[in-house]
Formats: structure tokens, sequence, C-alpha cells
């Protein structure tokens, strides 16, 4: 199939499993590095949520905010209602420790407070 919609699909969702693998390599290694591995964790969520905006021909801001894209998943879908939460831990860890600053990586023992 040659539609260049779904081929754009492919290729979030490509970048998102990339973006999981990256994750899961930093989380293994002999001295995890969880600063960046929850970075990789926020963008392989919003680049699932952009590859679903893409199938459903649904416009979306160049943003880092799961919970914005979740609820525009929710006009489509409500069963996005589900992983709402999840999208509210998660949305932080995209600028949270990419820089330095009074906390270098997050705590592994509890999610972030947003």
């Amino acid at each position: 199939m040659d539609d260049p919609k779904i081929n754009e699909v492919i290729q979030w969702l490509i970048k998102a499993e990339h973006d999981i693998g990256s994750a899961h390599r930093l989380l293994s290694g002999d001295i995890p590095y969880l600063d960046t591995a929850v970075y990789h964790c926020q963008q392989a969520a919003e680049k699932a949520l952009k590859a679903y905006l893409t199938l459903k021909e649904t416009p979306f801001l160049k943003i880092h905010d799961l919970s914005f894209l979740i609820e525009q998943c929710k006009e489509l879908d409500m069963d996005f209602e589900q992983i709402k939460d999840i999208s509210a831990i998660l949305t932080p860890y995209a600028i949270a420790f990419r820089y330095p600053g009074d906390v270098i990586q997050p705590d592994p023992r509890m999610p972030m407070k947003h």
C-alpha cells in the first residue's frame, strides 16, 4: 500500500518504538540513566498519540502536553479517558530533567508531581 497517510502513521509509530527501545536500554545498563529514560517514555507516548491523530486526520499542535493530546484523542474515541492519568504523570518528563536544575533525575520510587 502506498498511502501517504498510512506511511506517516507508520513513521510516527516507528519513532515511538525507537523511543521505547532507547528507554529500555537506558534503564538496563550497569548504571541506569533515569532522567533520559523517562524523557524517551514521554516521547514514545507523545508520538503514539500523534500517530493516532494523524490516522484520524486530526491536526495537532507541536506540543509535548500529553493531557492536551489525550483530550484531542478523546473527541474521537472516549476510550482514551482510561490513560488520562498516565498522560498527566508522563507530560512533565518532556522537559523536567533535560537541563541542569534542582533535581537532576527522577526518584524511581515515586511518580513526578506536576
